[in-house]
């Protein structure tokens, strides 16, 4: 298993469940969504109301691999980590998992590519230094 060093537990809502009685693939994308943010709030600790100031990213690119539906009951949780830093971007590896039997199973896995934009010119900039120290601190413990 690659090197995920944040877990966050995802809140099934009945919302989430179609007309098949499983979670629908669109989905997914939010539940990723909702551990990206959790990722830079735990990354970002006392300063996370301040990250998003002047710099915030954009998803240029998302891919998903499918591997397992997902039901109601289902207790589920994804790992998120930074899998490469660029200059304006990096990646986020993302996987969903649950607990059967005492066992993960993987439910699905993806990558996005996030480009950096100051908020106020709407232009691509520098990955923030302190953003990066933060990742790399993250991926190496």
């Amino acid at each position: 298993m690659p090197p995920f060093k944040h877990k966050t537990p995802i809140q099934l809502r009945f919302r989430d469940i179609d007309n098949l009685g499983h979670v629908n693939s669109a989905v997914y994308f939010s539940y990723f969504e909702l551990a990206r943010v959790d990722y830079f709030n735990a990354l970002m600790g006392k300063d996370s109301r301040n990250y998003w100031s002047e710099v915030s990213i954009v998803v240029a690119k998302v891919q998903m691999e499918y591997k397992q539906q997902i039901l109601l009951n289902d207790i589920i949780y994804s790992y998120v980590w930074v899998s490469r830093i660029g200059t304006k971007s990096f990646d986020m590896t993302f996987s969903l998992h649950k607990e059967v039997d005492g066992k993960e199973v993987e439910l699905a896995n993806g990558i996005a590519i996030l480009v950096c934009i100051n908020l106020k010119t709407n232009q691509t900039v520098h990955v923030p230094e302190l953003w990066k120290e933060k990742m790399i601190e993250n991926t190496e413990k």
